[in-house]
């Protein structure tokens, strides 16, 4: 159950018209009064035998009448409008118990303490099956204002309690650092314009991506531009540029105009001070960054993420998870089709995630934002989908840590973001890993150099050895080890620095896991002519020998 608080000046009038009023999209059904602050406020929506109008005046004149008294005492703020939404899920409640709901949220507020005789004049209308919309005056029928601090907490408190009471969905408290779920216009406007979503999640999708893909104010606004997002700027008396809003192209108000958006309305990081402070941390450096392949630098960069959550500040750590939620709003565009719409619903879930009061040190993951970036700028690195899987078996134990991250801060709908985010990004991962593990698995080596493989295994990782073995990618592993052996590599050695890089105790699948680091680990360090030589003369001893150690290596090794 949502309420949103809404404070305004002056007085009912336009309030009371709007909420009997047809609405915006004809979407008011049947407005009628649910609950008054006496019990017999006149209803202009059960009136049958005069004019609507006339007993909307009656109305909004006796909500008003307090105010009123006080003339040019009276305070700045008069109106206080709160609309409460259940969940599309939820069943639909009666005209009773939307009332009750009514009077324990304006109690909650301050606004009507229960038994207060002399509290604040209030209705409750209803003209919809899904919520009703409380309006309220701001000065006690005494003269005296109402008691209302921290207001906006305390009914959300009470909201939290009143879906335990009526069975409603459950939903997790907030701090304040969420994006504003849409209002009821723009959903009927979606539903007009026939989009699944409203056009300011459409905008908050499209500027995040922009964000994540520019490294530089110009790129960002000239991507924004090329996915037909339209951009104002609002320029300061210097000129300079100050903030923007952005309006997306068909989306119109009844004039004809653009409807835009500020930034800091998508979402409270996308203001323009805050794009340009995240852009700064991405901005190209004189120096040449390392050449290499740019899957295995954003997979090695997400593998250091449960690192900072468990080591670094929470500055740091912050920053890291915002770093993450722009590489997952970019990986949908380096997908498979058949994967774009799993990776898509994660990227829009742990966009939750990404924020909190915690100020976030962007600059700690510079890394794997450039990295990412440079993977969307080549289409030619995407490859068979190995990259992408790799990157995407790190990035599930990273959201899991990113779960515990914020438990352990009570951070509960990021959290709960979190949480979400891994059932589509398994998803995901299967549609995309699946086909790649079942290409290597038909590389497969002899039943004689994987016997040799599994008593490798054995010797370095027994804790895991029984479970490798009979997973179904243990055929995959076999593959990646035959494969960096051929490419000079001796499979003891890449099989500890596989294993060093992390622990395997929290990973879903330790097979698969091995598999992507050793593929990783294939692919670069190659060694040189002579240790070459020496594996190749090797070759030929260890496949007579299956549990004989190689030269190189000590005869014993700890794990």
């Amino acid at each position: 159950m949502i309420p949103k608080i809404i404070l305004g000046k002056g007085d009912t009038r336009r309030l009371i018209a709007y909420l009997f009023g047809k609405g915006t999209a004809n979407e008011h059904v049947d407005p009628h009064l649910v609950a008054s602050w006496n019990g017999f406020a006149p209803d202009p929506g059960r009136s049958p035998h005069r004019a609507p109008k006339e007993v909307e005046r009656q109305l909004h004149t006796q909500l008003d009448q307090p105010v009123a008294m006080l003339g040019r005492r009276a305070p700045q703020t008069t109106v206080w409008h709160c609309p409460v939404r259940a969940a599309p899920e939820d069943s639909i409640l009666s005209d009773a118990q939307w009332a009750e709901i009514a009077r324990r949220i304006v109690a909650a507020a301050g606004i009507a303490p229960t038994g207060d005789t002399e509290a604040c004049r209030w209705v409750a209308v209803r003209h919809a099956d899904d919520h009703i919309h409380i309006a309220a005056t701001l000065v006690r029928q005494d003269g005296r204002r109402p008691r209302r601090d921290h207001d906006i907490r305390a009914v959300q408190r009470e909201a939290r309690q009143i879906e335990i009471d009526y069975g409603l969905r459950r939903l997790k408290a907030g701090d304040g650092t969420a994006a504003k779920r849409p209002t009821s216009k723009e959903v009927f406007k979606a539903r007009r314009l026939g989009q699944d979503v409203t056009s300011c999640e459409i905008l908050r999708l499209r500027v995040r991506r922009a964000m994540a893909a520019a490294s530089t104010e110009a790129e960002f606004f000239a991507l924004l531009e090329a996915t037909g997002v339209t951009v104002r700027l609002k320029l300061g008396p210097s000129g300079d540029a100050l903030g923007c809003n952005f309006a997306l192209p068909g989306d119109t108000n009844d004039k004809g105009e653009p409807v835009f958006y500020a930034g800091s309305t998508l979402a409270g990081d996308l203001s323009l001070p805050k794009i340009r402070q995240r852009l700064a941390t991405t901005t190209p450096e004189p120096v040449a960054i390392r050449p290499g392949n740019r899957w295995h630098q954003a997979t090695a960069a997400t593998e250091r993420i449960p690192h900072h959550l468990t080591r670094s500040n929470d500055e740091a750590a912050q920053g890291q998870l915002a770093a993450l939620g722009g590489a997952l709003d970019l990986l949908p565009l380096t997908a498979p089709a058949a994967a774009r719409a799993e990776l898509e619903r994660a990227a829009v879930a742990f966009e939750r995630a990404t924020r909190s009061r915690i100020a976030a040190d962007h600059a700690s993951a510079r890394i794997l934002r450039r990295s990412v970036q440079a993977i969307w700028k080549d289409p030619a690195q995407h490859g068979d989908g190995a990259g992408l899987a790799m990157l995407l078996d790190v990035a599930l134990t990273t959201v899991a840590y990113a779960m515990h991250w914020h438990r352990t801060r009570q951070h509960a709908q990021q959290q709960a973001a979190a949480e979400q985010t891994l059932i589509h990004l398994q998803a995901a991962y299967a549609q995309i890993a699946e086909p790649v593990l079942a290409s290597l698995a038909s590389r497969t080596p002899s039943p004689q150099t994987k016997r040799r493989y599994a008593h490798q295994l054995q010797q370095a990782v027994p804790e895991h050895a029984e479970r490798i073995l009979a997973d179904s990618a243990w055929d995959a592993l076999a593959a990646v080890l035959a494969e960096a052996e051929a490419a000079g590599h001796n499979a003891t050695t890449v099989l500890d620095r596989a294993l060093s890089q992390r622990t395997l105790d929290d990973a879903q699948s330790p097979a698969r896991a091995l598999t992507w680091r050793i593929r990783r680990l294939g692919e670069r360090h190659a060694p040189g002519p002579r240790a070459q030589a020496a594996n190749a003369g090797y070759a030929g001893y260890a496949a007579a020998h299956p549990t004989a150690p190689h030269p190189q290596e000590p005869q014993t090794r700890r794990r």
